[in-house]
């Protein structure tokens, strides 16, 4: 981008981890924890996400440097990250063994022992945080967007937009959690499953379209 604004930025990132993306996450979570439960959790992704994304947007430059990564390989790596998550999402696959296990006890009552070592419910921050950290946290779709925004801005204060603006969404995102925590508890499962795998079908689509913006960055494919 050859110039930056705040505006322009906050709906880039808007849509790319916006409340229709995180609410659905947190109404995952919100069929085991209370209201309250579920508010610190929001507010303890919230920061963490603000932290991550202002971080990368200050520091993009010398972490590409170090790692020796452009926005190619940032487009191809995180749109196969996305589009594995996305399609956990379409076959209700869940690679967190904590909320896998959660969903065997709520199901099979009788598979409590088996699973109890991975369900945590006397500490609802620790596992809320964590079945937050790749959806909300350190989504891979908008870390790419953070580090890419960043690195094509051309000064301290074009990076501090980028931070500004990834910090704002975090906060909109709290917000919307906050105020629509006890309407995600009582969202029944049926509704909850069909609007994850509508959400997984669309964010697969999302996940290829980064990874073909990678084979294009390469020159692997020409830009129609």
């Amino acid at each position: 981008m050859s110039s930056l604004n705040l505006a322009d930025t906050f709906v880039t990132f808007l849509a790319l981890l916006g409340p229709q993306k995180v609410l659905i996450s947190f109404a995952e979570i919100a069929r085991d924890l209370d209201v309250r439960s579920l508010r610190t959790v929001a507010v303890a992704t919230a920061i963490g996400a603000a932290i991550v994304g202002i971080v990368l947007a200050l520091s993009a430059p010398w972490l590409a440097t170090f790692f020796h990564i452009g926005p190619a390989a940032l487009a191809l790596a995180s749109g196969i990250v996305f589009f594995v998550y996305a399609l956990g999402l379409v076959l209700g696959i869940h690679f967190d063994p904590a909320e896998a296990a959660a969903r065997a006890i709520a199901e099979y009552p009788s598979a409590t022992d088996v699973a109890a070592e991975h369900a945590d419910p006397t500490h609802p921050l620790r596992s809320g945080f964590r079945a937050m950290l790749l959806p909300f946290v350190v989504s891979p779709l908008a870390v790419a967007a953070d580090l890419e925004e960043s690195l094509s801005a051309g000064s301290w204060h074009a990076r501090w937009v980028v931070a500004g603006a990834f910090a704002l969404v975090a906060l909109l995102d709290l917000v919307c959690a906050l105020v629509f925590a006890p309407l995600l508890r009582r969202m029944h499962e049926s509704l909850l499953e069909v609007l994850s795998r509508l959400l997984g079908i669309l964010l697969a689509a999302v996940g290829v379209q980064l990874f073909l913006l990678g084979l294009t960055t390469l020159g692997v494919l020409h830009p129609e």
